[in-house]
């Protein structure tokens, strides 16, 4: 099983994988220490651990525990499996989905965006709107708000792409992620109000990521780069950053490039919405990739 693991986080674009591994090792983990402390009578001990991963409602609480903001979208309740378990299965097919036309460090950089505004939605109007204030539990947990920011930058980029549901059939995505998103909308004056806040905080900025990303701003970067720099660090190798001097002669200007520009990025996503990914050529397919390794 270890060699497993390591094999999973040794792949090429299999983050989705990944990300769905730390999330089921650390529900498998609070849980063993869950049934020990409560056998052994020390509640306590996994009341401390739960609660550093719970993103709390109020301000002061949160002034301790800021990590929270992303821990908490890497733990799951542990009284409904179907939390964690739908959560999963979502992670994967939309995970899959986006490395295959953005690339694997975009992934986790919306799955960390999701989990970031999905928190702050929770804390800004649990601490300003009456009807949230009186219903502040103890804390939120959970990776759907990083989910719901995958799945609608995916329905952002390719809208009618198409899933084959059980006893459905063949679906859009537009329409799984709109069907969600007013799930989740009816969801705020409920017991989970905090988690269906959140839902729409993930919404939201996988929405923006695309739209921004079509503009040609990355608002994902600063996550990647800070990431290649924690890996660099606790590996001791040293990121190496290389120049190039690019000369263009009259010869070659105008003519194709290895190297994929904005615009050309652009005019493939745009006939993807438009006709979808069959669609591409091989060289447009190239391009895509190339892109979202960069």
């Amino acid at each position: 099983m270890l060699e497993e693991f390591k094999n999973a986080f040794r792949r090429p674009n299999n983050s989705h994988i990944q990300l769905i591994l730390i999330n089921v090792v650390v529900f498998v983990v609070l849980a063993l220490l869950y049934v020990i402390s409560t056998i052994g009578g020390f509640d306590q001990v996994f009341a401390t651990v739960y609660k550093a991963f719970s993103l709390p409602p109020k301000p002061d609480e949160f002034f301790y525990r800021p990590y929270t903001l992303i821990t908490y979208a890497f733990a799951h309740s542990l009284r409904d499996i179907w939390h964690i378990l739908f959560n999963m299965i979502s992670l994967y097919w939309f995970g899959r989905l986006f490395i295959e036309y953005l690339g694997n460090d975009r992934l986790i950089a919306v799955y960390i965006l999701g989990a970031l505004a999905g928190g702050v939605l929770y804390l800004v109007l649990f601490n300003s709107v009456p009807f949230f204030q009186e219903r502040a539990g103890v804390g939120m947990v959970g990776a759907s708000a990083a989910i719901y920011a995958i799945m609608v930058a995916c329905a952002t980029l390719i809208p009618d792409y198409t899933f084959f549901l059980l006893f459905l059939g063949p679906v859009r995505i537009k329409y799984i992620a709109l069907f969600f998103i007013l799930l989740s909308f009816l969801g705020t004056v409920s017991s989970n109000a905090g988690g269906n806040l959140a839902h729409l905080g993930g919404a939201a900025i996988g929405y923006v990521y695309i739209k921004r990303l079509q503009a040609g701003s990355n608002i994902g970067s600063w996550i990647t780069r800070l990431l290649n720099w924690l890996v660099s660090l606790f590996s001791g190798r040293k990121t190496v950053k290389l120049k190039y001097e690019k000369r263009e002669s009259p010869v070659s200007r105008g003519a194709s490039s290895s190297q994929v520009t904005q615009e050309e990025i652009d005019a493939i996503l745009d006939k993807i919405s438009a006709k979808g990914y069959e669609s591409l050529s091989s060289e447009e397919k190239e391009k895509l990739f190339r892109a979202g390794k960069r």
